[in-house]
């Protein structure tokens, strides 16, 4: 009997394999292939076949470059700023920021005995020819303390042309000098032309251009001072009667 189905089975086959052939036809490549070209797989029916068969496509190695734009439009963000340009920005702040805070501690560091230190003596003032500024001030002044860094610039930038000499009211030295003057608030800046003469004075707080334009004058050799009398906010000499002291040694 199981002989019989055997015979049975094979008489249905075909009598031809074209069928076969054609159904089942292996898909041959016309060149070798890497593995790592291959990008995908696909199906595709034969002409003669509603049956899908199996086919491999080849990537032939060829990229296509997005440019800088499409990129951004694509991502719809725009791109970072260079990480150069960023570091020389920052460090470029980083120095702005490093000389403004020493420019400031500079101005800051400047103090009354500064100026005393780098002031001209009064009798030498006197005699060497040249046009000059007297500051009468007080270590306890405030308005004088405050003044001293503006002070300290118009002296760096004048000091060859015009001597600039500092005299303490607290010493008893200067009583006759306070009194020439007419000393009364301080600070008290005196303007004297080449002959020691008082072309005029300038006292308290006032614009830094009034101590500018009145020495600039002098250094000109003009007739005269444009702030010949200006009063600012001051300190009262009369507290110096507190604090005097004798020191007939010291020129401040």
């Amino acid at each position: 009997m199981a002989a019989a189905g055997l015979v049975f089975s094979l008489s249905r086959l075909p009598s031809s394999t074209h069928g076969i052939n054609r159904k089942f036809q292996p898909f041959l490549l016309t060149q070798t292939v890497a593995p790592s070209r291959v990008r995908a797989l696909r199906c595709q029916a034969t002409p003669d076949s509603s049956e899908p068969q199996e086919k491999l496509v080849v990537d032939n190695g060829s990229t296509s470059e997005t440019s800088p734009a499409s990129k951004e439009a694509s991502s719809g963000f725009p791109e970072s700023p260079n990480r150069d340009v960023n570091r020389r920005v920052a460090v470029a702040s980083v120095v702005a920021a490093l000389a403004l805070f020493l420019s400031t501690r500079l101005d800051f560091g400047i103090s009354l005995k500064d100026l005393t230190a780098s002031a001209l003596p009064y009798e030498e003032a006197l005699s060497n020819g040249k046009p000059t500024v007297v500051e009468f001030y007080a270590d306890w002044c405030e308005v004088c303390r405050e003044l001293a860094p503006d002070v300290y610039k118009i002296e760096q930038q004048y000091k060859d042309k015009v001597n600039f000499v500092m005299l303490n009211v607290d010493n008893t030295k200067w009583e006759q000098e306070l009194d020439e003057f007419g000393v009364e608030g301080i600070p008290h800046f005196a303007f004297l032309d080449r002959q020691g003469n008082e072309e005029g004075n300038v006292v308290g707080r006032l614009p830094r251009q009034y101590l500018v334009e009145n020495v600039n004058a002098l250094a000109a050799g003009k007739q005269s001072i444009p702030h010949a009398r200006a009063v600012g906010q001051y300190s009262s000499a009369e507290a110096r009667k507190v604090h005097q002291v004798t020191d007939p040694l010291s020129h401040g």
